[in-house]
């Protein structure tokens, strides 16, 4: 009954589907005729519907991964469609985001080298460029320009596909697993439901908070940084007093992340439409829509080399493993926002000696806090044999780090890491150094094979000691 069920679900989602495939496709075709013969109300009429069933596409795809898994749940191939989902959405979130943080750095970049001398009163400015073998000539208009060309291009749909790629991808690996990744009982002991509530809680009330310093205080640019300074180190905080290490730093992310893109779907596209609807009409646009959209713009700016460090921050440690991860995150935030605006301020030709150097310091900072501690251990005067230290790492970890893993979660070696044999052990010394030692987030799980500190400290000496190989 149960094999008939699936099938039958497997078919309805096919007829569906390709019906909404369909019909996408119809209604661009026809979308793309009304634009070529001259008919823009006729295209635009039919745009909002086309956007709709881009979105039906979405869904339809979405509920076919999950239609998928029912037929692989509890089968040999469970594990292994959970690694290509995982890399699937991974390339697509990546693949957007280089779109997104590009498209930001360009405008950013123009806005700054804009020469803003001897040009048409109509004009903030523009910039002769060249790139790929071709010369670009560009123009910012103060408004908009007195008629708006046929053909405009948005960029909306790189930060929204990053968005809800990004949020997928959070959802595989850290909602899925919430008692793996997100949850420590040491930190804060919650159901998974709970986690992925208060998650998913703090994206709506951080943007509530962000949006209203945004409208409230934008014009005080001091004031401004503070409050933006001041909630960032709040939220880091408060996630690392909920959730383990990567959770937190992951959440800390999505959580910048989700202001990026509240701040394109909220602010910027609306504002821009209606600045070109006016236009269209012949009325004069708002200046107050361009000037919210250039604030949010550049706070989307400063957020980008936060938000990708913490996407690569998962295979660092040092950093989400430290007793004090909340404030080396602050840090490199703080640090990696401040290399951001030196390279801002030299776009515009100006120069501050002592940005750079401070967030370059502070940088340092966090690599000297988070450097590993010197080994306790009563008998590191003694050379520690690598016998030693293969018995501790067969004990406490081939559960999951082996050819045939024993482990409930984990049915395939992490990352393909195994400790099977003494030269897989030894080639892996540093990998074993970092998250048994310096992290101390393995054994993964909460340490749920119960390695000792003396333990780490054995294979701390052992590593200080130019790890010796028998």
């Amino acid at each position: 009954m149960i094999e008939n069920l699936e099938i039958m679900v497997l078919i309805a989602w096919l007829i569906i589907f390709t019906v909404i495939v369909g019909a996408t496709y119809k209604i661009r075709h026809y979308t793309d005729t009304f634009k070529k013969e001259g008919k823009p109300e006729k295209a635009e009429a039919l745009q909002n519907t086309q956007n709709t069933f881009y979105a039906l596409v979405v869904i339809a795809s979405l509920a076919g991964v999950g239609v998928l898994y029912l037929f692989l749940k509890d089968t040999v191939y469970e594990s292994h469609f959970f690694e290509w989902l995982n890399l699937t959405v991974r390339l697509i979130h990546i693949t957007f985001g280089i779109a997104w943080i590009g498209a930001s750095f360009y405008f950013v970049f123009l806005e700054n080298a804009l020469n803003r001398k001897n040009v048409r009163d109509e004009l903030a400015g523009d910039l002769w460029a060249v790139h790929g073998g071709g010369f670009y000539y560009l123009e910012k208009y103060k408004v908009a320009p007195k008629q708006i060309p046929k053909h405009l291009h948005w960029f909306k749909y790189e930060a929204y596909f990053t968005w809800l790629s990004g949020f997928c991808l959070l959802s595989i690996v850290y909602y899925f697993n919430a008692n793996s990744y997100l949850i420590d009982p040491d930190v804060l002991d919650i159901l998974p439901w709970q986690a992925v509530a208060i998650g998913v809680s703090s994206f709506i009330v951080g943007w509530i908070c962000y949006d209203i310093i945004c409208k409230k205080i934008n014009k005080n640019k001091i004031l401004f940084t503070v409050a933006i300074t001041l909630m960032v180190i709040v939220f880091a905080w408060f996630y690392s007093q909920v959730f383990s290490g990567r959770g937190a730093y992951i959440h800390f992310g999505a959580f910048l992340g989700t202001l990026m893109a509240g701040n394109v779907f909220f602010v910027i596209i609306p504002g821009q439409k209606r600045m070109v609807n006016a236009a269209k009409k012949g009325l004069k646009p708002n200046p107050e829509d361009g000037k919210a959209a250039q604030l949010r713009s550049y706070t989307n700016n400063y957020f980008t080399l936060p938000v990708l460090f913490v996407m690569i921050s998962n295979h660092f440690p040092s950093t989400f493993g430290n007793t004090y991860q909340w404030l080396i995150l602050l840090g490199i935030t703080v640090g990696t926002a401040g290399v951001k605006h030196y390279l801002n301020l030299r776009e515009k030709g100006e120069i501050s000696v002592w940005i750079m150097p401070a967030s370059v310091i502070i940088l340092l900072g966090m690599a000297f806090i988070t450097a590993p501690e010197q080994p306790k251990y009563k008998n590191c005067e003694t050379i520690v044999s690598f016998a030693e230290v293969k018995a501790i790492v067969q004990n406490r970890c081939i559960v999951c780090h082996s050819e045939n893993p024993t482990d409930e979660i984990w049915k395939v070696a992490p990352n393909g890491v195994k400790y099977d044999t003494p030269e897989q052990i030894y080639s892996f010394k540093d990998k074993i150094f970092q998250r048994a030692v310096v992290s101390k987030n393995m054994p993964f799980n909460n340490n749920q094979t119960g390695m000792t500190e003396e333990e780490r400290d054995i294979i701390n000496c052992w590593i200080t000691q130019g790890a010796p190989n028998e």
